[in-house]
């Protein structure tokens, strides 16, 4: 899973390279609660933009930034509660907001996760190795922004049909993009260019976040213990929590609800996908806009067994919303339908698959039937920053969007959004979803017959995952106080 073996020539020399870049590794924990970070990193930090490439902001892979793009330090998690005026249903829906992480996109703690076990266990060089991120989007920005803090060379791997804003950022950050066929769905392609790359006899690492379970520990570990604080914050006596719903994507971010149903008994994990592409309900395969979010195959650091739910969206909805949310019109109906300003200002905090994801919630409070004494969480991955090119494509495509657009977006695809491609998993549902793990994972990228058993079977398996959290911290110490920087 998570190899901590330590190969001490190579920690050594990768230690030196970090040193003369003085770039200090944060830890887990500190990425958990910025109240451990040292009192010289935050003044430092006042001085940082939130974008800036600059070793310190590694510290600002938190959902506890201030949120300014300038200087600032450590506060409450970023959240945002929906009024039911806007989402249409009684229960309170709230959503972690990723825009005020580094890159825009809190992928980049998923990123983290993967290349710090490697680089403190001496697993990974990156004096004088490559850094490979396959992504469909936020995670190769991540990986690459990260490795630019390191000083090692990254080549980021994404579809050719993503944003224009991603390739834009990415050609003054990433050492070399590679392009491969089609949209978000079609991760098969991406693997493919990693397994060329593999055999191309380049001194690289691949830090694959469909399989690597940093991905998985990092959600555990930060973004999990980030909502359980929302909670604690923003309950009422009687309140309960009823679930947490995302689209999945690399399936790193629906790991907080393995952290949150071990505090919360009785809550529900919901894993949305488009229906143009109904992977897990349907084992289909298609083509959709929501992107971000990876199909056609489940991912390997996917707890499938602890999945309760699979909601269905139409990605016309979420680019419909994203109209609505963020174009005059439609915000002035919004406004007429009793949403405030408050409201209306933090729209722009969901993108695509952040509009996806509060459907998702949506869905599950109606299914459920839930009522205002109910909670759902879900994340708010980017921001409409990383999108405005596709609400200039979409006008150019439809038309201006109108008042008549927007009536029908908001009734649609908010007050009407259904029970319609809701499906709630029995054991072998979630079998039948676990076992096409195997035609992509086994038979094509070489993992074992084993493993697959062990992640169904083996009750500690997953928890053996979120334990290393806490030995990780250590070899970070290790390598900071080797570095001198400690």
């Amino acid at each position: 899973m998570i190899d901590l073996t330590v190969y001490q020539q190579t920690l050594e020399t990768a230690a030196a390279h970090t040193r003369n870049r003085s770039v200090r590794i944060p830890t887990i924990a500190q990425m958990r609660d910025p109240g451990l970070v040292p009192p010289q990193v935050k003044t430092d930090l006042g001085e940082i933009g939130l974008w800036d490439l600059h070793p310190l902001n590694l510290f600002r892979i938190t959902w506890h930034n201030q949120p300014v793009p300038q200087g600032g330090g450590f506060g409450p998690v970023n959240y945002v509660e929906w009024p039911s005026e806007l989402t249409g249903v009684d229960a309170r829906i709230i959503s972690l907001i990723g825009k005020w992480f580094p890159t825009g996109a809190h992928k980049v703690g998923a990123a983290f996760g993967c290349l710090v076990p490697r680089l403190v266990t001496g697993q990974f060089n990156p004096a004088t190795q490559k850094a490979v991120w396959p992504s469909t989007g936020n995670y190769c920005r991540g990986g690459a922004y990260d490795s630019n803090l390191l000083g090692c060379e990254s080549v980021a791997i994404l579809p050719e049909g993503m944003s224009r804003e991603r390739f834009d950022w990415l050609r003054t950050v990433a050492g070399e993009i590679i392009k491969t066929p089609g949209s978000e769905s079609n991760v098969k392609e991406i693997f493919d260019k990693c397994n060329e790359l593999a055999r191309s006899g380049e001194d690289l690492v691949i830090f694959n976040q469909f399989d690597e379970f940093g991905n998985y520990l990092w959600h555990v570990s930060v973004t999990g213990p980030a909502i359980e604080e929302v909670l604690a914050g923003v309950m009422r006596e009687g309140d309960r929590f009823r679930g947490f719903s995302v689209t999945t994507g690399s399936a790193g971010t629906i790991a907080a609800g393995d952290y949150l149903k071990d505090r919360f008994p009785g809550s529900v994990i919901a894993g949305g996908e488009a229906i143009q592409c109904p992977t897990m309900l349907f084992n289909g395969f298609g083509e959709h806009r929501i992107e971000g979010i990876g199909d056609k195959h489940i991912p390997w650091v996917h707890n499938v067994k602890n999945t309760d739910l699979v909601i269905g969206l139409d990605d016309e909805a979420s680019v419909s919303l994203v109209r609505l949310f963020n174009e005059e019109v439609g915000r002035e109906y919004l406004s007429s339908r009793g949403v405030g300003d408050e409201t209306l200002d933090n729209l722009p905090l969901l993108g695509i698959s952040g509009a996806a994801n509060l459907l998702s919630a949506i869905k599950l409070a109606k299914y459920y039937e839930m009522t205002d004494t109910d909670l759902v969480v879900t994340i708010a991955t980017d921001s409409m920053d990383m999108y405005q090119s596709r609400l200039h494509e979409l006008s150019e495509d439809r038309g201006t969007f109108t008042t008549h657009d927007a009536v029908a977006a908001y009734h649609r695809h908010l007050l009407g959004t259904s029970l319609e491609h809701v499906h709630e998993l029995g054991y072998y549902d979630r079998k039948r979803i676990h076992n096409l793990k195997y035609y992509t994972w086994v038979e094509q990228q070489g993992k074992t017959y084993e493993e697959i058993q062990a992640q169904w079977y083996d009750e500690g398996y997953w928890k053996s995952i979120a334990a290393l959290s806490d030995p990780i911290d250590r070899l970070i110490g290790e390598f900071n106080r080797l570095t001198g920087l400690g």
